[in-house]
């Protein structure tokens, strides 16, 4: 589905737009290099990734470590902003994708599902620990599921393929396609024997029989 104007995704780490003038702080240069030990750690151990484990990977103390970052919570949070912006640009590029509505919706599928096979460490740190942990993680991953929500709704209402689509509907299908989606991904996250493009075609047959469908002129 085609996305009328995007945002700026921000920069990854920092959780602010990029301005492209501004040179980063000494401080600003220090956090991004722990943000990176830490990432480093979630994706080799995922859940299992401790405050210890991080600051032993950047070579520093746990206080040191707080002190860039608060506590815990604010650690997580970064690193959840980091993963969350990066998912989120994928998926906004995969709506943009040329060769019609079917080519769209499977190429948004897959950005989904690529970016949890890519990274399954860091999908699981992200969704079994810090989620769990912090309920400011939690509000983000939510967060993300609504905003994806919303930016897959007014791509909806610009699909050419669709015509005009109402408001409240094109709402529900976005919502109930990013949580389908969503929850796929969680489930095959511990199915790795199914591969990647078999749960790809069977979610984008579905879509495109049960939201598509509807709404495809009489004949196509």
């Amino acid at each position: 589905m085609v996305l009328p104007a995007v945002t700026t995704v921000k920069a990854a780490g920092y959780g602010r737009p990029m301005t492209g003038t501004r040179a980063p702080t000494v401080g600003e240069d220090r956090r991004a290099h722990l943000l990176a030990a830490a990432d480093r750690v979630v994706q080799r151990d995922g859940s299992a990734a401790s405050m210890n484990l991080i600051a032993a990977e950047a070579g520093i103390t746990k206080p040191i470590l707080y002190r860039h970052f608060g506590d815990k919570g604010g650690l997580y949070r970064a690193l959840a902003e980091r993963h969350i912006d990066q998912l989120l640009g994928r998926l906004r590029a995969a709506l943009t994708t040329r060769g019609g509505l079917r080519a769209r919706t499977r190429a948004t599928v897959d950005a989904y599902l690529a970016s949890v096979e890519e990274q399954p460490q860091v999908y699981r740190f992200l969704m079994e620990r810090a989620a769990v942990e912090e309920p400011g993680v939690r509000g983000q991953v939510e967060g993300f599921v609504r905003r994806f929500g919303e930016e897959l709704a007014a791509g909806i209402r610009a699909e050419p393929e669709l015509g005009d689509i109402e408001p409240g509907r094109a709402l529900v299908w976005a919502h109930a396609i990013a949580g389908m989606v969503q929850a796929t991904g969680d489930w095959w996250l511990d199915h790795p024997e199914v591969a990647r493009a078999k749960v790809v075609d069977e979610l984008t047959a579905l879509l495109w029989d049960g939201f598509a469908g509807p709404a495809r002129p009489r004949g196509s």
